[in-house]
């Protein structure tokens, strides 16, 4: 009897000390914008495509570097979503809450639209480099007249916004604020000319 305490006391020691700790789970906060009362896109209607990756594959892993060649993903936390769906449904909320055009709606959509947003993605990762640590994205986006299929104009948005600490949670904060700046960024240039 003493013999199948003591085993059981060692199982119960061993599987508290290989207990893994729980998975993080983080997401994108939809920053607040401004809302337009006027604009030339007022009455038309845009369709955001999925986000592209062309360096790093994209999924719910949130990924690090600590050099050009050395990159990972953190292991008990990631995104509450593919990274890519996650952006694609940021910028839908953004362009709805600034109200600069009369509907925003995501690929999958049958409707028709008057205007198309293309976005590929270059940079999105925490980057630490000796003491220093930041959220770094990377986005170029395309804007195209659906009806005709011309190309209005391109620019790629790149911020690099130091995190308040070196861990998954520190990196999503400064992610979160680059997305804000990113938001306003992405409206000041769709309005211009």
């Amino acid at each position: 009897m003493n013999k199948v305490i003591v085993l059981l006391s060692i199982m119960v020691a061993i599987t508290a000390c290989t207990k893994a700790p729980a998975l993080q789970i983080y997401t994108l906060e939809v920053p607040e914008v401004k809302q337009y009362s006027s604009s030339k896109f007022k009455h038309k209607v845009i369709k955001i495509t999925y986000p592209q990756s062309l360096r790093e594959p994209m999924s719910q892993k949130m990924n690090f570097s600590y050099s050009m060649n050395d990159r990972g993903t953190y292991q008990n936390s990631e995104w509450s979503n593919h990274m890519s769906k996650l952006l694609q449904g940021t910028i839908i909320d953004v362009l709805e809450q600034s109200k600069v055009f009369k509907a925003v709606l995501s690929d999958s959509s049958a409707l028709k639209e008057n205007y198309r947003l293309e976005s590929n993605i270059f940079a999105f990762e925490h980057r630490v480099r000796d003491k220093q640590s930041h959220a770094v994205i990377s986005v170029q986006f395309t804007f195209i007249n659906a009806d005709t299929g011309k190309l209005l104009k391109s620019k790629r948005f790149s911020y690099r916004e130091a995190t308040p600490s070196i861990d998954a949670q520190g990196y999503v904060k400064a992610t979160n604020e680059a997305i804000a700046r990113l938001s306003k960024d992405l409206l000041a240039w769709l309005k211009s000319n």
